[in-house]
């Protein structure tokens, strides 16, 4: 797979999933933007990138800000001139009890996820439209589907994510544009080595995820060659929301 000439945004770029897609990216050839409330780690990002010989550049953005992400945008364009793929990755959770989450914890974290999504793909897809092509993944997560308790606004969150990427599938496809998401499961963003037997076991694919793992979900997924994808949700849990369990 090769990304040559290619522009992409990754949001959420300073650490963990974000940043790995970022890599992969640069590695296939594309120049990268990487996007990130976290200034010293996404500069220290971008910077790795270029020290392997990538093109990268690092934007301060909190993409639950309107200014931010135009502010994004304008960068990228004036960086690379053009935008072909928007990875939007950044997000959080809050772990808290329904009969304690404030008003304003449940909307930082909408505004976030949900918003944020919906207005990166918007200023991204109004450049994306001057070429007539464009590729967009959302982060989802295998919530939109089961959950933990307390976990209800993010849950929330990527139920909305689930369903706006079908929905503007729908309303940028006449501009060339294709919307995907991935839905991970457990991806170990820290200390593989530190995880148990038991917890690979668990999954049918024997394996926990890694953010290689849901990188190239988002390179398989943006691809040029596959034009004819979009609307779609990529579930990458190692099969465990397939798996039926019950206490013995």
């Amino acid at each position: 797979m090769s990304f040559e000439s290619m522009t992409v945004i990754v949001t959420g770029a300073a650490q963990g999933i974000g940043r790995t897609v970022a890599a992969e990216y640069a590695k296939k050839g594309a120049r990268v933007v990487l996007a990130d409330t976290q200034e010293p780690e996404g500069a220290a990002a971008a910077a790795e990138i270029r020290n392997n010989g990538g093109e990268a550049i690092f934007v301060p953005c909190d993409v639950s800000q309107e200014a931010d992400i135009t502010h994004l945008m304008r960068e990228t364009i004036a960086a690379f001139g053009q935008i072909d793929i928007l990875i939007n990755n950044a997000g959080f959770g809050i772990w808290k009890s329904p009969y304690e989450l404030t008003v304003k914890e449940w909307d930082d974290v909408l505004n976030t996820n949900v918003r944020g999504t919906f207005l990166a793909t918007r200023e991204a897809a109004l450049h994306m439209r001057k070429h007539g092509k464009g590729s967009v993944v959302n982060l989802c997560s295998t919530r939109s589907h089961m959950s933990e308790p307390n976990f209800d606004a993010y849950a929330a969150s990527k139920g909305a994510i689930l369903a706006l990427t079908h929905s503007l599938a729908i309303s940028l496809g006449a501009d060339g544009i294709r919307v995907n998401c991935i839905s991970p499961g457990w991806i170990e963003t820290k200390d593989y080595d530190q995880l148990r037997e038991i917890d690979h076991q668990q999954h049918p694919a024997r394996k926990v995820g890694t953010p290689e793992d849901v990188a190239r979900a988002c390179l398989y997924l943006t691809h040029p060659d596959n034009t004819f994808l979009t609307g779609t949700e990529l579930v990458l849990d190692g099969g465990m929301t397939r798996k039926m369990i019950y206490e013995e």
